[in-house]
């Protein structure tokens, strides 16, 4: 077999791989639960190659992508549900008919109209899309428990981008804050919230022992100390007050239209960029960072900080 510039090829190796007998024994193994984290991993791969404007991996890393589409068509084929025909059809009928100023006789050339359109025609496809999952789960429509309005949201998302949906699409019912200014407030209060909860559990305090605990190396090897139990349920709410610092960011990036993630991925790359700095200063005078103090590499990411700005 040969490569070719032609979809059908790839289709028609994916059905080699998954032939009985003379098929490939690992890809005979796979089902749609053990692929979907490669097809996330494939999606995050493409995007890395994107932000460093690697256009020769981002020919292989969309080709990867695409193999995850042929893959995840072949299981369901195999399955009499659908194929890779099928999919191509659906998608093509979606961007159509979600484009009627482009393919119809629609005339919306504003932006914002545009979006409006294709808000008002996605939730019109969410009836067609639940009839026809119940065709393909055999009438079970059976659901994840959850609010309809925010049912759509998929849970396998990435959490701060799922957060940033949630509230957007709260916020089209109505349920969202008039500005930034109480957004602020609540993120604020959430702070001090989380700094209550917190700092009495400094790991690098002593405040971490529970009343009548002795220092860890007073205490015999194995021995627990007590309030244990307070001790994890003061880990719980810690978690969950972080998680609620989070949850606010995360509506401030919507409020401000920022995507979560690429602020998150901008910040550590700037993180790596400034520490790659300390390193690199540090190694030119023989020395590693776990042989300087903090207050040498404190001043060498000032440096690194002051170069980036001129």
């Amino acid at each position: 077999m040969k490569p070719s510039r032609d979809i059908a090829r790839l289709i028609e190796i994916m059905a080699a791989l998954r032939t009985p007998v003379t098929g490939c024994p690992w890809d005979l193994e796979q089902t749609f639960e053990t692929i979907a984290p490669y097809t996330i991993e494939e999606a995050y791969e493409v995007a890395d190659a994107i932000e460093r404007r690697d256009l020769a991996d981002l020919k292989d890393e969309l080709g990867d992508l695409l193999l995850q589409v042929v893959y995840h068509s072949r299981l369901a084929e195999e399955q009499g549900a659908f194929a890779f025909g099928d999919v191509v059809e659906a998608v093509t009928k979606k961007m159509i008919r979600r484009h009627p100023h482009v393919f119809g006789d629609g005339s919306a050339r504003d932006p914002s109209a545009v979006k409006a359109t294709w808000d008002q025609l996605k939730a019109e496809e969410r009836a067609e899309k639940a009839a026809e999952r119940a065709r393909l789960s055999g009438g079970n429509t059976t659901s994840a428990d959850g609010p309809v309005t925010l049912a759509d949201v998929p849970p396998t998302l990435p959490a701060l981008t799922r957060a940033t949906k949630l509230q957007h699409k709260a916020a089209k019912v109505g349920f969202d804050w008039p500005n930034l200014l109480p957004v602020f407030d609540k993120l604020k209060e959430e702070i001090q919230e989380f700094e209550e909860v917190a700092l009495p559990h400094d790991p690098r305090g002593e405040s971490l022992l529970a009343p009548g605990d002795s220092p860890a190396e007073s205490r015999p090897p194995g021995a627990a100390p007590s309030g244990r139990l307070a001790e994890r349920k003061s880990e719980s709410a810690i978690k969950e007050e972080f998680g609620d610092i989070l949850f606010v960011m995360a509506n401030i990036a919507r409020h401000l239209d920022i995507n979560p993630e690429d602020a998150l991925r901008g910040a550590n790359r700037k993180f790596i960029r400034r520490f790659a700095h300390i390193e690199k200063v540090l190694a030119e005078r023989g020395k590693t960072p776990s042989q300087s103090t903090l207050e040498e590499m404190d001043a060498l990411w000032d440096e690194a900080k002051a170069l980036e700005k001129s």
